[in-house]
């Protein structure tokens, strides 16, 4: 009992108002209109969430996509359907629009595509109680690109987005980003080039926080090489180590010399090896053959790196590239590195947001809102625009189980999360 009265106060402190606001009169509006609209907000929701889009069924991807297109089209806003070539097998992107000079340029951040594929048995909202539902990408990320909707729609009826500019994107391919991703990504980057400030709204990783930093992400895959021949000779100099042994060294030097850096991991994801090895990348499965009298021929180990710069990243693929140099006899490797999301780092300018938002939600009656541990967060597509624009993350709905059959979405925060979301807008257009 005392746990859900904790409960109960910690969620009061969320969402209702204490006194000392400074909220101006045109501001009060705003928070009306959201008020009003919270129950159309959360049945929008659950009609997108009840419609699949995983990443690879583009045809529901694009029905997401005209919903929300048709929403934003409602309340005045350009909308563009931008296809992708057919070899990249994705639907495309939804950009919406308002065009003007006044204030900051917005470039707002959602994604229409989950992770949870046509044949999933997970596919309708559902409510649990009467303020959390499991909704397959609702937390991720339908209930963000919903704050953003109903946020701009309470703009809009209170007549403060006439000389605004503000670029609303959803990709949708953001949980499996097409490739090349000079494709892929084109349109979002040209749009942040034109703006001066992007917001996305991934999930929230707690009502208090908002993210500052994203770690990028890269892929890398070893190959090591040895001699083919009876087990019996292996460590003598015609034979040498094979390749299972130099990779077991490789992978120990790894985890022993470039391990420990702050913000910076890379993880091992699959290891094969033997005298014959066939590995599908489209898949991520592959098959062995080999004899423990047979000395190895063939390993090959494909991972991940995570870090929080491009000079990180660089420093760590420079380490790794020498101690695959240094081979054990009669074996050879090599590395190689595939580039996948970019990292947004910690800036003055992402830190001068977060204040921004911090002044909001205290204004709000909501509390302080603090920066998110980078560590603890994946890479997002925010990650792309970081170099050309002040970024802030983590604005999007609450919730549990993102990426799982278990995923939910805290509907008792939305309109607390859409007043902070409009205020910030309003004031970053009004500077």
């Amino acid at each position: 009992m005392m746990k859900k009265l904790f409960v109960c106060l910690v969620f009061l402190v969320w969402v209702l108002p204490v006194s000392g606001q400074k909220l101006s009169r045109t501001e009060k509006k705003i928070i009306k209109s959201i008020e009003a609209n919270n129950a159309e907000a959360i049945r929008f929701l659950e009609k997108v969430v009840n419609i699949n889009s995983g990443t690879l069924n583009l045809e529901g991807v694009k029905k997401v996509g005209s919903e929300f297109g048709t929403a934003f089209e409602s309340i005045g806003f350009d909308t563009k359907w931008i296809p992708m070539p057919e070899e990249l097998n994705r639907a495309g992107h939804l950009f919406v629009e308002t065009k003007g000079s006044k204030g900051k340029k917005i470039l707002l951040i959602g994604h229409l595509d989950t992770v949870f594929e046509e044949d999933s048995p997970f596919q309708t909202f559902t409510m649990i109680n009467d303020s959390i539902a499991h909704a397959p990408g609702g937390n991720d990320m339908k209930g963000g690109n919903v704050i953003i909707l109903y946020a701009l729609k309470a703009l809009q009826e209170n007549n403060l987005l006439e000389d605004a500019q503000i670029i609303a994107a959803f990709t949708g391919d953001e949980e499996s980003a097409g490739k090349p991703l000079e494709i892929s990504r084109k349109d979002l980057i040209e749009a942040a080039k034109r703006s001066d400030i992007a917001l996305g709204f991934e999930t929230s990783t707690g009502f208090n926080y908002a993210t500052v930093a994203r770690r990028g992400s890269s892929g890398w895959k070893v190959e090591v090489e040895g001699k083919r021949a009876h087990s019996s000779g292996i460590f003598n100099d015609e034979v040498g180590a094979g390749a299972i042994f130099e990779m077991s060294r490789i992978l120990h030097r790894f985890y022993t010399d470039v391990k420990g850096e702050d913000l910076l991991t890379f993880n091992p994801g699959t290891l094969l090896g033997g005298t014959f090895v066939e590995f599908d990348d489209m898949t991520s499965k592959g098959t062995v053959f080999g004899k423990t009298n047979v000395v190895a021929q063939k390993a090959e180990v494909r991972g991940g790196l995570r870090f929080i710069s491009e000079e990180q990243k660089e420093r760590t693929r420079e380490s790794m590239r020498k101690i695959v140099s240094e081979n054990l006899p009669m074996t050879s490797a090599k590395i190689t590195f595939t580039d996948s999301y970019p990292a947004m780092g910690p800036t003055d300018g992402n830190k001068a947001l977060l204040a921004k938002l911090n002044q909001v939600s205290l204004d709000l009656g909501q509390g302080e809102v603090m920066a998110y541990d980078p560590g603890k967060r994946g890479a997002a597509d925010t990650s792309f625009v970081a170099q050309y624009v002040d970024c802030l993350d983590g604005l999007g709905t609450m919730g549990s189980g993102a990426h799982t059959p278990e995923e939910t979405v805290n509907l008792n925060t939305i309109e607390a999360l859409t007043k902070r979301t409009a205020i910030l807008i309003y004031r970053l257009i009004n500077q």
